[in-house]
């Protein structure tokens, strides 16, 4: 019975967040015949920094845990699990560790204590989330890494994800495809936290396709002396993608971007400047280095990149401050979550159809696909699949 109510409900997430809860038992932050816009209004203005540790009204069956609830992603995503798991008749908790990998350690340990069954966690530190989940191992839960890998260790049972090195791809590629004629074209690189392993994908993806543009010198690194020094390189190894990152890591911060992107601009001239292009690696990023692009005389035009196809960035690519995002749709992610954990409850194996490396064992995975959103298809993509609703925008045609 909860199999096929399962279905209905994985259909009808692809067609509306606004989900109906129908099972008979509950999550534990939020009722689940609430609206997913309730539950994020919610939990955003009551839980505390770390997470609410309410104890659950029956037994726990699944806990989640997410990096942080500062960032609009992260509330989609939680707002889904909770419609999601409790329409399916199962408990679940959500918990927040809000940049922490000693909160986080602490949530996994506050969840297992109530008897979960099924950890799904979104890593803040791929490698030092290695300790909570082989905590959660040891007393028999079963992991499931959510979004970014968890690394250097045999205690992950599945990994859910977006295809992050078709992300990086895309970007790269939309750089290409929309860059100015000529030759020397400035070149400016970005990428998210050295901390976590998506961004190592992302920027491997992104490489993949800019770096014959380099070595060529269609394209001129204009922020990364180690980028300038591997640029003949087509494939790089861990430590040196690791040594560019370093130099260009926004730690998934907009104040740490803004910050890189205006001491960027001060210590070249005006040949780095002009037509450019950026390499951002989140749509919180582009925004922020978008600006300080905007503001610099000496920059004519730039084509900038990003994902997540946050509001405020779908806002800057209506009104042309943001180039494209990288639609990640969050509800089918959630809800190959959801029937990964619903499997597993079930007794049965989750249905899997790729294999994630995670420096200790060849983690069995389940990929989400991508779409490049642009002024072009924002509507298309974003409306009219009922992901956003129009009165989110203005300008919107």
């Amino acid at each position: 019975m909860k199999k096929k109510l399962l279905s209905l409900i994985l259909a009808a997430a692809m067609v509306s967040t606004m989900l109906v809860g129908c099972g008979s038992k509950t999550t534990e932050t939020a009722s689940s015949d609430a609206p997913a816009e309730e539950v994020v209004e919610d939990t955003a203005a009551t839980e505390d920094a770390a997470a609410d540790t309410t104890e659950a009204s029956g037994d726990l069956q699944v806990g989640i845990v997410l990096p942080t609830k500062d960032e609009p992603r992260w509330l989609q995503d939680q707002a889904q699990f909770e419609s999601l798991l409790g329409s399916a008749g199962f408990t679940s908790q959500v918990l927040f560790s809000q940049g922490s990998s000693a909160t986080e350690k602490t949530n996994v340990e506050t969840l297992v204590s109530q008897g979960i069954d099924v950890l799904i966690i979104c890593a803040q530190d791929g490698a030092a989330a290695a300790a909570a989940v082989e905590a959660a191992k040891d007393a028999g839960v079963t992991v499931i890494a959510y979004d970014r890998l968890i690394t250097g260790t045999d205690a992950v049972d599945y990994y859910v994800t977006f295809d992050s090195f078709a992300v990086g791809v895309a970007q790269g590629q939309y750089l290409i495809d929309n860059a100015p004629e000529g030759t020397g074209i400035p070149l400016y690189l970005y990428a998210g936290a050295a901390t976590d392993n998506n961004a190592f994908i992302f920027f491997e993806g992104a490489w993949s396709v800019l770096q014959p543009k380099i070595a060529d010198g269609t394209f001129v690194i204009a922020n990364s002396s180690e980028a300038v020094a591997l640029q003949d390189k087509a494939e790089l190894t861990r430590d040196e993608e690791g040594k560019i990152i370093g130099q260009i890591t926004t730690d998934w911060d907009f104040n740490v971007a803004k910050s890189k992107a205006e001491a960027h601009l001060t210590a070249v001239g005006a040949d780095a400047k002009g037509d450019v292009l950026v390499l951002a690696p989140n749509d919180g990023t582009s925004r922020s280095i978008a600006d300080v692009f905007a503001t610099d005389k000496d920059v004519t035009s730039y084509v900038i990149t990003g994902q997540d196809s946050e509001i405020a960035s779908v806002q800057y690519i209506i009104d042309g401050k943001q180039s494209m995002t990288v639609f990640k749709d969050t509800r089918t992610l959630a809800a190959d979550s959801v029937n990964m954990a619903v499997s597993i409850l079930n007794g049965e194996t989750p249905a899997t159809d790729t294999t994630y490396n995670n420096e200790a064992k060849d983690v069995a995975a389940k990929q989400t696909d991508i779409v490049v959103v642009t002024k072009d298809n924002v509507k298309a993509a974003l409306v009219d699949s009922g992901y956003y609703d129009a009165s989110e925008f203005t300008g919107l045609e």
